[in-house]
């Protein structure tokens, strides 16, 4: 594969997500608290479950063609794409060390402080994302 293929292929899954990721941000969390609390608990685990499946495939062909592309970009784009990737680690950091936890509180019912956790500290995903897009752009420029 070619570098210009390897550059677009890349670009994909980060476009994705981050249109994925403002519209869960701007349209998606904030609904949370508008789901009546006898309904939450379903409607938080049909939320994860169909959410994983949306979402895990992209991150992770994301997570290996950010760091199959560290590999191959020619030394002028080698910082881009080495903050590219440091980018999908904090990412993956994020995801794992506080929205699946706040995800994992909500599953037992809506608490109004795990939402708000969860909306606050999904700003930093949603910028993380779209700082990748700006340099998948460029990379591919």
């Amino acid at each position: 594969m070619t570098y210009p293929q390897l550059t677009l292929l890349h670009l994909l899954p980060t476009a994705f997500m981050t249109g994925v990721i403002w519209f869960v941000q701007v349209v998606h969390y904030p609904l949370f608290a508008a789901v009546d609390e006898r309904s939450f608990r379903a409607y938080e685990e049909r939320h994860a479950t169909r959410t994983t499946c949306v979402v895990l495939p992209p991150m992770v062909a994301e997570l290996g063609l950010a760091a199959w592309l560290v590999v191959r970009a020619p030394a002028e784009h080698h910082p881009a794409a080495v903050a590219g990737a440091a980018l999908v680690g904090v990412i993956w950091l994020s995801t794992f060390a506080v929205q699946v936890p706040c995800h994992a509180r909500l599953s037992s019912g809506f608490s109004p402080a795990a939402w708000r956790l969860l909306v606050r500290s999904n700003w930093l995903r949603t910028a993380m994302w779209s700082a990748r897009l700006a340099l998948a752009t460029w990379l591919l420029w």
